[in-house]
């Protein structure tokens, strides 16, 4: 699974090994400075309610892994970050309307690999199906005539309206609910308004991690690698965004927020070079 990528120290900068992570080439010269010297304000799109990478903290301020490292990144290129949450949904009209510079919040780009310039990614992700413990559901034959909750527009949501991915199961259930975020469909899945859940294995561990009595089934329904999505062409941008990126594993700052955040930590794909 493990890839090597030799970035020129003449062009980039250290060589980095990455775990199953793959890099984009772009421009290495600086335009998203304003001319005018002023701070360029990177506006961070993201989902407003999906932790462990994006969502309100305790003290009303929102937080996850994506927005500290995004805030990482423009600390680093010296631009002064903006939040910008949305609900998942609209985050392609967030994107062209230029509300948003680019989508980092989770967001796999297998299969959208042509929709945007993408980022190296940065986190590995599988989607499964989350039950609970008591539940008589113990593969995924077991959910023939059981009622399933997701969140739209993920990825599971795709998986299980595809073809080739897990339409052959969704038909087999008595409903797939959708719903606007996963925390929603988590609350559902606690009272018994669903048997079980199709969610991303990170999103997974933190809401099992806060709340005891589920577990995932053994099964896989598929994998994918999250990267940050920028309007088509921005290829400037998103290097400036990929130079710092890598800068931050170097100097450790990528690994020290990924220790915050252990239900995502295994996952995190980018390594200094010599590290497995």
């Amino acid at each position: 699974m493990k890839k090597i990528l030799a970035i020129g120290l003449s062009v980039l900068m250290t060589a980095f090994l990455f775990a199953g992570c793959t890099k984009q080439a772009g421009s290495t010269t600086s335009e998203a400075q304003n001319t005018s010297g002023e701070k360029f304000v990177f506006k961070h799109g993201f989902d407003l309610d999906y932790p462990p990478y994006s969502y309100r903290n305790d003290d009303g301020e929102m937080g996850g892994f994506d927005v500290e490292l995004c805030q990482a990144v423009c600390e680093y290129n010296g631009w002064d970050y903006q939040p910008v949450p949305f609900n998942w949904d609209a985050k392609d009209a967030e994107l062209s309307a230029g509300n948003c510079d680019c989508i980092w919040s989770g967001f796999t780009r297998n299969g959208r690999e042509d929709d945007y310039t993408w980022s190296i990614s940065y986190s590995d992700n599988t989607q499964m199906i989350m039950v609970p413990d008591d539940s008589d559901i113990k593969t995924l034959a077991d959910l023939e005539g059981k009622v399933v909750g997701v969140q739209t527009a993920t990825s599971a949501y795709d998986l299980l309206n595809d073809e080739e991915g897990q339409l052959e199961l969704k038909n087999t259930f008595k409903d797939l609910k959708v719903y606007d975020t996963y925390t929603i469909a988590f609350n559902d899945l606690q009272v018994g308004g669903i048997d079980a859940i199709a969610i991303d294995v990170t999103s997974g561990n933190f809401l099992m991690n806060s709340n005891k009595g589920y577990h995932f089934l053994d099964d896989v329904l598929g994998s994918e690698q999250y990267a940050i999505g920028f309007r088509k062409g921005e290829e400037e941008l998103c290097e400036q965004v990929n130079q710092a990126l890598l800068a931050l594993v170097e100097n450790g700052t990528y690994d020290q927020i990924g220790q915050k955040y252990p239900d995502i930590y295994e996952y995190l794909c980018l390594k200094p070079e010599g590290q497995e």
